[in-house]
């Protein structure tokens, strides 16, 4: 069981193992009653559908299949993953139209704007170990 104990800095979602391989727990999330008052869920994933799985880094702790868990995310990181998966992108999307468009015709800059987010994406896949390892989750058994 991890020592993390939840608090108010806390994203807080119950969930059931579904799958577990190596060092890696995997977990279903349960859609939470919570995600309905909550003022991020239109940029959080968990509450668009009844489901999802998420994979956790295991600390040696014993966890079985079917299990009822509690998955916990650090708040702060919370906006970390919006900022990398939505408004990074948006601004290269935006600064690279802005810029284009002084130097080339619109729709080429469109295009090119467009374009730029395949590298970034490209370069975000490469990094996903090192990604992984910045967005720690916590079990807490229920």
């Amino acid at each position: 069981m991890s020592s993390h104990i939840p608090s108010k800095n806390s994203i807080v979602h119950s969930g059931v193992i579904s799958k577990i391989t190596g060092s890696s727990v995997f977990v279903a999330l349960e859609q939470n009653i919570h995600c309905e008052s909550c003022r991020a869920k239109a940029a959080c994933g968990i509450s668009e559908s009844n489901t999802k799985e998420v994979e956790i880094i295991n600390c040696n702790d014993s966890f079985k299949i079917n299990e009822h868990v509690k998955v916990v995310l650090k708040r702060a990181l919370g906006f970390k993953a919006v900022f990398w998966a939505y408004i990074l992108p948006f601004i290269l999307m935006f600064s690279t139209l802005i810029i284009a468009s002084n130097f080339l015709k619109e729709w080429i800059a469109g295009i090119l704007s467009l374009l730029i987010l395949v590298p970034y994406y490209l370069t975000l896949y490469f990094f996903k170990s090192t990604i992984k390892s910045a967005f720690k989750m916590s079990i807490l058994k229920s």
